[in-house]
């Protein structure tokens, strides 16, 4: 298990966290910064000069789970995390690697008022006997605190809150054991084990009376998506995407799907890569999208996007799958794509 406290710098995280483990019988301290520090050995200078914050690395988030699943593996209890994340697709593909690996997560916000934060980081030594370097960091610190006021709409959503206002590090982690004992926080977060061969997946494009496409948000994974999924052995990929849109949504097409693209994904150092098509599943008019019902494990939103907004809103593979999609629909033929390029 997992006990991720979360919260803004100056929240008193690693405090509790180390005081936690007291009261958390078998547990053990993981710091996620170490992996950030080893990464700035091991990338090359100009990579790391590429981004401001090494969360901002895949590989930073991708050792994070594979580091604290090795940990788990060899010490058995619960891992106390006490690490920072503001963005939510970040949380989506940290907490999602760890289901996948059928470790659960639960999630607590150290919350405070933003007064008594910024005295907290006014107070800090950072960098002791370096006071450039603790003004620096402190910078930091204050710097993250409109990220942290913008994040907690969804924080606060997702976490279980504790409340450090006039709290010991103690006494916060006294409040935080007994909130994980009584299963506060958990997530319930479908596992979807990373593929070992390449795989078929069928995604669906439901439209509605403007011809915006319906995208839905996953719990588990960064970015926003279509509806669908891997195409099970033995299975029509046609009939999977209807499985998949009515196990998601809850409705199920009312025609008969038309192919639009057959994309080749190409396996690259994360992922086997495999065929991706996507499907029209036609009109999902107002009264239908009324009863749109979202499994909570799996999906925890939706929406129609024009083409536009889904440039924001999709990962640039999943988004120019769909740019070719739209236009086969309106040439009324299927397109044929190579890691996202047309080669027909």
């Amino acid at each position: 298990m997992i006990v991720w406290l979360n919260g803004a710098f100056g929240a008193g995280k690693t405090s509790a966290a180390r005081e936690l483990v007291e009261f958390l019988p078998g547990s053990t301290f993981y710091d996620p910064e170490i992996v950030g520090a080893t990464l700035r050995f091991l990338l090359p200078s100009e990579r790391l000069r590429e981004v401001s914050d090494y969360q901002d690395l895949p590989s930073w988030r991708r050792l994070v789970v594979e580091a604290g699943a090795a940990l788990v593996a060899e010490v058995g209890g619960p891992l106390v995390v006490p690490m920072t994340v503001l963005r939510q697709d970040y949380r989506d593909e940290i907490f999602g690697g760890f289901a996948a690996r059928r470790i659960p997560v639960q999630h607590v916000l150290l919350h405070t008022d933003e007064t008594i934060l910024r005295e907290r980081i006014a107070q800090r030594e950072e960098v002791p006997g370096d006071p450039a370097r603790s003004a620096s960091v402190r910078r930091w610190c204050l710097d993250h605190l409109t990220p942290y006021r913008d994040a907690l709409s969804w924080l606060t959503d997702d976490a279980y809150v504790v409340d450090t206002t006039g709290l010991s590090p103690r006494q916060t982690a006294e409040r935080v054991a007994d909130a994980v004992r009584a299963g506060a926080g958990a997530r319930d977060i479908v596992q979807t084990p990373a593929p070992e061969a390449e795989t078929l997946a069928a995604g669906v494009l439901l439209f509605d009376d403007d011809d915006r496409v319906l995208l839905v948000d996953p719990t588990y994974k960064p970015g926003w998506e279509f509806p669908g999924g891997v195409v099970e052995p033995g299975e029509a990929p046609a009939r999977a995407g209807v499985r998949e849109v009515v196990e998601e949504l809850g409705v199920r097409p009312d025609e008969p799907l038309r192919l639009l693209v057959v994309d080749w994904e190409p396996p690259d150092p994360y992922g086997h890569g495999g065929l991706r098509l996507l499907f029209d599943g036609g009109l999902l008019g107002p009264e239908r999208a009324g009863k749109v019902t979202l499994p909570p494990a799996e999906l925890r939103a939706w929406r129609f996007a024009t083409e536009e907004e889904a440039a924001e809103l999709l990962p640039p593979a999943r988004h120019r799958r769909l740019h070719w999609a739209l236009r086969a629909r309106r040439q009324g033929r299927p397109r044929y794509l190579e890691a996202g390029v047309p080669a027909d």
